[in-house]
């Protein structure tokens, strides 16, 4: 099978989806991987990297044009309509719910599309979510560091615990790969660190790995309004069903805050859990509303490129050698886990949240796997 890895051209977008031992692994079992010149470049990989893997460095039409499967990092921008083709796979995070024209796009070229993000193991977990969940949880974090400098137009609190200063309050809402991720580099600069999550399973297993400065509670009204009052930061890190039109925190919600306190929205879903959030770039990250500053860039991976790269393609690689070294069809229908990626199909909209959120016909991996 020949592999394509087009270069990123989403705004600061520096990650490749193949890092050049990726690119060996593939080749050698016998497929051709053709590298996009310069994909690598924002990651620390040169051109000349990927040739020692013996991948092939090709313009941008060859990457698309010649490849079997498309292997990417981010969603289609309309530049790279052209390239989808009923006869081609495309792998890469999808967000087919956030983006209406480009799944209208991929729909209407009949390509077989598979977002990474949709992807689940034999626990139901999101194996190609998470490695990147953990560093965006790490990285608001550290955003929220930058911004709370005065000379950044922050308070000018240092999210440390500094002797003589009462250490400052964050509060992360959900206890997954991005809370634990925010939580881990929050606990360690000593703050007071607070994680609400419906799930008691789920706060019992990061209890185990935390240190005593990060305290859980259930999330329900009475616990969050305690916290808003109370936080110098909020870390929003729980995906919010894009089927709700009702927020965990209205506008109104932010006037409980203090003056000057922060919402790093990791999840950046628009007029999602965050009424107020909307998502911005790492050039314009932050905004204010109501007096609280918002950061809610939308690729916070990216300004960790050569790290999330790594740990991507290390997560991605076992699906891509499946799908090259099988065939697509028999991948999707030996792998259930893979097939609950499934985004498009020969037209039809094989994602169940997206055909819901945009009024359209959903049809189920499963019956399309029946065919093949």
């Amino acid at each position: 099978m020949i592999i394509g890895v087009p270069k990123e051209i989403k705004p600061n977008e520096y990650r490749v989806a193949a890092i050049p031992t990726v690119a060996m692994e593939l080749t050698r079992r016998g497929h051709e991987v053709y590298v996009e010149r310069g994909a690598g470049l924002g990651s620390g990989f040169s051109d000349q990297d990927y040739k020692d893997c013996g991948a092939q460095i090709v313009d941008k039409d060859t990457a698309y044009g010649k490849a079997d499967l498309i292997y990417k990092v981010k969603e289609i921008f309309p530049e790279e309509y052209k390239y989808m083709k009923e006869d081609k796979i495309l792998f890469t995070y999808i967000h087919s719910n956030a983006h209406r024209e480009m799944t209208e796009e991929l729909l209407k070229s009949n390509i077989l599309s598979i977002a990474y993000e949709d992807v689940i193991d034999s626990k139901g977990k999101f194996p190609l979510l998470k490695p990147m969940s953990e560093l965006a949880g790490k990285g608001g974090f550290l955003a929220a560091l930058h911004f709370s400098q005065t000379v950044n137009g922050g308070p000018g609190k240092l999210l440390h615990n500094v002797c003589g200063v009462e250490p400052p309050t964050i509060t992360i809402i959900g206890a997954g790969s991005s809370g634990f991720g925010a939580a881990e580099l929050a606990a360690s600069f000593g703050n007071n660190v607070r994680i609400l999550d419906v799930n008691m399973a789920a706060m019992e297993e990061a209890k185990k790995e935390l240190p005593n400065n990060v305290s859980f509670m259930i999330s329900n009204r009475a616990n969050l309004v305690k916290c808003l009052k109370e936080t110098d930061v909020l870390i929003n890190c729980i995906l919010w069903d894009k089927t709700r039109t009702d927020h965990l925190v209205s506008r109104e919600d932010l006037k409980l805050m203090k003056r000057n306190a922060m919402i790093i929205d990791v999840a950046c879903d628009d007029g999602g859990a965050i009424q107020t959030c909307r998502s911005t770039t790492h050039d314009n990250p932050i905004y204010r509303e109501e007096g609280i500053i918002h950061y809610a860039v939308d690729n916070i991976p990216s300004a960790f490129a050569q790290t999330a790269s790594t740990t991507l393609s290390n997560a991605t690689i076992p699906y891509v050698i499946e799908i090259a070294d099988k065939g697509v069809k028999k991948a999707l229908k030996e792998n259930a886990g893979l097939r609950r990626g499934l985004t498009t199909y020969l037209g039809q909209l094989t994602l169940e949240e997206t055909a819901l959120k945009f009024g359209k016909e959903f049809v189920s991996p499963d019956t399309i796997v029946e065919n093949f």
